[in-house]
């Protein structure tokens, strides 16, 4: 196939993948922008297989390729059918790792094939497989926690954490420094992926799985980072482009939801979320008899007749699967006369639009999802509000209590 004809495949290709990001910026449009990038990296797997030093490989190796291509189509395509909304977060861990991984091993392929190479292709190489290794192996982590497997949910502490992890990134930085300066040695390759990915596992272990949307989208963009260093290393005009929005967009998406949170983001960056070390109270000292339990009767009769209403959904609402009830109960409202509304706030659920999607699946209309500033004001003027599965978006101490592990964070007003 023409270089010229590759080359502007790859420019559509790319400004699919900006449609396509530009569409998941609103639920409405959010199919469609997933259709432009789909479409957008079908553009690009052709193209590249297409290519000469591709496609004039053989038969064999483009067999393998092709083995690749369709062994990976059908584990997304299943994965994609029966994965539950409640597990999203737990793959895009996955499709996370793997595009971190993917990155370090293409990088290490081209490093063992080629012993003489420039030292920009050397240094590209070294940030694939620092970069691609944290990713993986810190994805892999976030995954666990979130399922529930080996690692608990709570952070992982020890003494000089920190400082362990500023020794590896140095061990990890000098190794590449010897890859860019001996390449032909490639064991000091595979010094940098085994320190880099214990990082990985190191910077992830102390965040909570409340915090885990946080270090997900960071994860997200680390793989487009490393996706960006491999295209630099292969010469590939579009994994450069794709890795720098993905990196771009994840460290934007990290942005918003550390000022969500109330979160710093160099926090963030070095694996310092964790829960505050102050003493905890137990259930009686916190409440002390200002929360008082009701019953479902006195719930109707609490909303009959009223004008208007606010259901703030929260996790609980994505693990007890109870959307449509929720939309049958604000159905009834408003055949009542009643006005109804959703709050969102911005970290509700164990990822950025976990209710959006939640709430879109029970058909509830976009218009009546209403993003934390846009509703708070409007509070006051509400009869009833309805808090399903949501706790700290929601707590007061996050304005009141200074040394509450949520201080500072913004709330809805309910």
């Amino acid at each position: 196939m023409d270089t010229v004809l590759i080359d502007l495949t790859y420019l559509v290709a790319s400004v699919l993948f900006i449609l396509g990001i530009r569409g998941l910026t609103h639920p409405r449009t959010a199919v469609r922008g997933n259709l432009f990038g789909a479409g957008g990296m079908l553009l690009a797997v052709v193209a590249t297989l297409l290519d000469q030093q591709i496609f004039g490989a053989g038969p064999e190796a483009f067999a393998w390729i092709l083995g690749g291509v369709v062994l990976g189509a059908t584990i997304g395509a299943t994965f994609a059918l029966k994965i539950k909304l409640t597990a999203i977060p737990e793959m895009v861990a996955l499709l996370n790792a793997f595009g971190g991984g993917a990155s370090a091993l293409v990088a290490g392929a081209v490093l063992v094939g080629d012993t003489n190479p420039s030292t920009q292709t050397a240094i590209a190489t070294v940030a694939s497989g620092i970069i691609g290794s944290v990713t993986f192996w810190g994805s892999l982590v976030a995954f666990d926690k979130l399922r529930g497997l080996l690692l608990p949910d709570r952070p992982v502490i020890f003494p000089a954490q920190q400082i362990l992890n500023a020794l590896l990134g140095i061990t990890a930085l000098g190794l590449g420094v010897m890859v860019v300066s001996t390449p032909a040695n490639t064991e000091f390759y595979v010094g940098v992926v085994v320190v880099a990915s214990l990082l990985g596992v190191l910077l992830t272990i102390p965040i909570g799985g409340a915090d885990m949307p946080v270090a997900i989208a960071l994860l997200n963009s680390y793989s487009g980072l490393a996706a960006a260093s491999t295209g630099f290393v292969l010469s590939n005009n579009i994994l450069i482009i794709t890795g720098s929005l993905v990196g771009a967009s994840g460290i934007i998406l990290t942005m918003i939801m550390c000022k969500a949170m109330n979160r710093s983001l160099i926090n963030v960056l070095v694996g310092a979320i964790a829960e505050s070390g102050g003493a905890r109270s137990n259930a009686d000292e916190v409440y002390a008899g200002r929360v008082k339990s009701t019953s479902a009767e006195e719930v109707a009769m609490l909303l009959d007749g009223v004008r208007r209403v606010v259901i703030v959904p929260g996790y609980g609402l994505a693990v007890s699967q109870a959307q449509h009830q929720v939309r049958d109960l604000a159905m009834f409202l408003e055949s009542q006369g009643a006005e109804v509304e959703y709050a969102i706030h911005p970290v509700a659920g164990r990822m950025p639009g976990h209710m959006n999607v939640l709430l879109a699946e029970a058909d509830v209309e976009y218009d009546k999802l209403k993003e934390m500033d846009e509703i708070n004001p409007s509070f006051e003027q509400t009869d009833v509000s309805i808090v399903i599965g949501a706790n700290d978006i929601v707590n007061p101490d996050a304005r009141n209590d200074p040394s509450s592990p949520i201080a500072g964070m913004p709330i809805l007003n309910v």
